[in-house]
C-alpha cells in the first residue's frame, strides 16, 4: 500500500509524520472523493516525485476519471492563482490588486465535479502554496457551500503533512546523494 511505503521510506527522526500520514489519510473520515482529490491535488503541489509516485496510483484507482482530472486542474490552475493573488496581495501598491487578472481559469466554473469538492481541492493546494487571498476565497466558497470547518480542516491537515513528508524524503534523497 501507498502509505505503508512513504511510512518506510520516512527516517526514524519523521516518526510524527509517519503517524500523522495514518491520521489524515489512513482514517479520515472524508468521502473517498474528497479524501483522494485532495490528496492528489496535494501530492501534485508538493511537486515531490517521491510523493507522487506512491500516491497518484491510489488516488487513479479510487476517483472517477472525472474527478481525477478535476483534482489535476486544481493543482494546475491553483499553481498560477497562489502566484499571482499572492503576489497581488503582497505588493504595496494596492493597484494591482484592483487590475483584472486576465489569466485563464475555465476549470474553476466547470470543474467535471461537485464545485464544492473541487474547491476543498483548490483550498489545500493554496494551502501548499502559501497563498492567504486564495485561502480565505476558497474557504469563504466551501462555507456558503455548507461544508463543515471539520471537512476544511482536514484538508489542510492532509495538505500539511503531505507537504512535510515531501520536503523530508526530497532532502533525505539530497543528503544521500552528497
Amino acid at each position: 500500500m501507498a502509505l505503508d511505503e512513504l511510512k518506510a521510506a520516512l527516517p526514524d527522526y519523521a516518526k510524527d509524520l509517519k503517524l500523522n500520514l495514518s491520521a489524515v489519510i489512513g482514517n479520515s473520515e472524508l468521502p473517498a472523493q474528497q479524501l483522494w482529490g485532495t490528496v492528489l491535488s496535494c501530492a501534485m503541489a508538493t511537486r515531490s516525485p517521491a510523493v507522487l509516485r506512491e500516491l497518484e496510483p491510489v488516488a487513479k484507482a479510487e476517483l472517477s476519471p472525472a474527478a481525477y482530472n478535476a483534482a489535476k486542474g486544481a493543482a494546475a490552475v491553483m499553481g498560477m492563482n497562489n502566484v499571482y493573488y499572492r503576489t497581488t496581495h503582497l505588493l504595496s501598491d494596492k493597484e494591482y490588486s484592483g487590475m483584472r487578472a486576465g489569466l485563464r481559469m475555465n476549470i474553476i466554473g466547470t470543474p467535471g465535479v461537485e464545485k464544492a469538492d473541487f474547491e476543498l481541492w483548490c483550498f489545500a493546494v493554496s494551502a501548499i502554496n502559501g497563498c492567504g487571498q486564495c485561502l480565505d476565497s476558497h474557504e469563504g466558497v466551501l462555507r456558503k457551500a455548507g461544508v463543515d470547518r471539520e471537512v476544511i480542516q482536514a484538508s489542510v491537515k492532509i495538505a500539511a503533512v503531505l507537504q512535510a513528508v515531501a520536503a523530508t524524503l526530497d532532502s533525505e534523497a539530497v543528503l544521500a546523494a552528497l
